[in-house]
């Protein structure tokens, strides 16, 4: 298979000469170099490149080109290579325009001449951006298979459990001819799904710990003791691995599904610093993984806590095998755990049809159809968007007047100017029906009482969230919905906590047990965003290494 392409693209040939010089050191061993005098030779070069079926990873453009600017170019060439990273070069004067391609085209970012030098202020960006792009490009027909019925909860848990975990695969329905000749191979007596593998090996319908052990993860501890001890690597959770490894604590990381919780499923997060143009929930959550294996943290994976219980000094994590892991600290970073909703049909249509939540590559299988989004935070808004770039139309359900309730006002407005998406407030959903899949979903205006029936394809769930801590809430002090209490919210009228033992107040983010601390949207009064969890997953070490010169 011919290596993916860098296209560079300047109207001046010292300039362009440079560029292709500083690729071709860099990157010219995985990719090639491609250069085009202008747009227009730039327009035929990726034409051509399309007719031969190559990649294009990355676009680098000039701004200021005679012809064609560098951000029209780009806006045409997107729906060719949609997929392709665009970087802009610009001289001082052109910021402007470039921070309005990053809404206008999809700039990924945008570099000023001179980027003298390379090592320093143009390798570390495209770096980034190339293994981005790495990351999410389909797997090649050699790669992971996933073979059975689309409308089955089985087969959807083990694409959604792949997905999670960012292993390219491709699904083959059972149903279609390219499926039953597989399974003519595999033997009619499989057990579905099944998984195949580029090395000739195949899974019949495993479990998660299986399918993980498989796929490369850890899931077992190596060692029985830590210094500090971590369930949950949603954000608050990595950050705590990264700044615990970092500084010198023996770290291991429990996490029950895949690394980056809630936030790793979302399509695009575009309000965390430093990333002016978003970065994918996956993303964010394959680079903080890497970081804290890097500092030496373990990330275990997939495996459930069960409880947790006190043996002074340690503090020891049951794991639902049997197995245990202690620390001499432990983090709760648990994050939230989706509530089943109970409305007719839900529960009988679950994986088939009714989703809770949706990763990408699940929004790839309803090209061309109509689903509904029932949810109106955040990342309801992230999901209609990424669904809105495959189906033909995306429904929004909101029980609220407006969707700017929950949404931020960002997302509104890439909402509100996205031609097939509809948005209905003061909605709810009455039922779902169908065949042996959703075909039908049943909606009431809640001020009318009015009733609508819709076709529908598939319908996806971002309500009805609780906090995933049911495993220490006869340890640790929760109020009434389960929140872990910390800090000084334990403190009430100057009175320590009931059987705290300790001559001094909680530490900020400490429960009501010392030595146990709570971080992210587990934690009672946390604010839910990305950067707050991942800010007090941080500093959350500053007070364990406080608590561990203590005993």
């Amino acid at each position: 298979m011919a290596k993916p392409v860098i296209l560079a693209i300047d109207d001046d040939p010292q300039v362009l000469a440079a560029v292709q010089r500083d690729l071709r050191t860099q990157y010219g061993a995985t990719y090639r170099i491609i250069a085009a005098g202008g747009g227009a030779d730039g327009l035929d070069t990726v034409a051509e490149l399309k007719r031969r079926g190559d990649e294009i990873a990355l676009f680098l453009v000039d701004q200021r080109m005679p012809e064609i600017s560098g951000t029209e170019f780009l806006g045409r060439v997107e729906p060719t290579f949609p997929d392709a990273k665009r970087v802009l070069l610009t001289a001082y004067a052109d910021t402007e325009v470039a921070i309005q391609g990053i809404n206008t085209v999809g700039l990924d970012h945008y570099l000023m001449k001179p980027w003298d030098p390379p090592e320093d202020r143009l390798y570390p960006v495209l770096d980034d951006l190339l293994d981005d792009w790495a990351a999410d490009r389909p797997a090649p027909f050699d790669g992971v298979r996933v073979l059975g019925p689309r409308w089955s909860a089985l087969t959807y848990e083990v694409k959604d459990f792949l997905a999670l975990n960012q292993v390219p695969y491709r699904f083959i329905d059972v149903e279609r001819a390219e499926g039953k000749s597989l399974l003519d191979v595999l033997g009619a007596d499989v057990e579905l799904p099944v998984i195949t593998f580029p090395e000739g090996d195949h899974l019949s319908r495993p479990d998660k710990r299986a399918l993980g052990t498989r796929i490369g993860l850890q899931t077992a501890p190596i060692d029985a003791f830590y210094d500090l001890v971590i369930v949950g690597a949603g954000p608050a959770g990595l950050a705590g691995a990264v700044y615990g490894a970092s500084e010198g604590l023996h770290t291991a990381v429990i996490e029950r599904e895949a690394t980056g919780g809630q936030a790793g499923t979302s399509s695009k997060i575009e309000n965390y610093l430093g990333f002016p143009n978003g970065i994918s929930g996956a993303d964010l959550a394959r680079r903080a993984t890497a970081q804290a294996k890097r500092l030496g943290a373990e990330i275990i994976s997939p495996v459930e806590v069960a409880a947790v219980r006190i043996e002074e000094p340690m503090r020891v994590v049951e794991l639902s095998d049997g197995a245990e892991v202690r620390g001499r600290a432990l983090l709760i970073a648990s994050g939230m755990t989706v509530r089943r909703l109970d409305v007719p049909g839900y529960d009988d249509f679950a994986g088939a049809g009714v989703y809770y939540g949706a990763s990408v590559s699940e929004a790839a299988n309803y090209r061309g159809e109509e689903v509904f989004i029932i949810g109106g935070a955040n990342s309801a808004g992230q999901a209609a968007m990424m669904f809105s770039r495959f189906a033909a139309k995306v429904t929004i359900v909101v029980r609220a007047e407006a969707i700017g309730e929950k949404m931020s006002a960002y997302l509104v407005d890439q909402v509100e100017a996205r031609e097939n998406i509809e948005v209905l407030t003061n909605t709810v959903v009455e039922s779902v029906s169908g065949g042996s899949h959703v075909e039908k979903i049943t909606l009431r205006n809640a001020a009318t009482g009015d009733e609508d029936q819709r076709q529908a394809s598939g319908v996806f769930v971002f309500v009805g969230a609780r906090p995933h801590s049911d495993f220490c809430r006869s340890l640790v002090e929760c109020n009434p919905q389960g929140f872990i209490v910390t800090g000084s919210d334990l403190v009430v009228d100057g009175r320590r906590p009931k059987g705290w033992p300790l001559d001094r107040d909680p530490f900020l983010l400490e429960s009501s047990v010392p030595g146990i601390f709570a971080a992210g949207d587990v934690r009672h009064g946390a604010v839910r965003r990305v950067a707050s969890a991942v800010g007090q997953g941080s500093i959350c070490v500053s007070f364990i290494h406080r608590y561990l010169e203590t005993v």
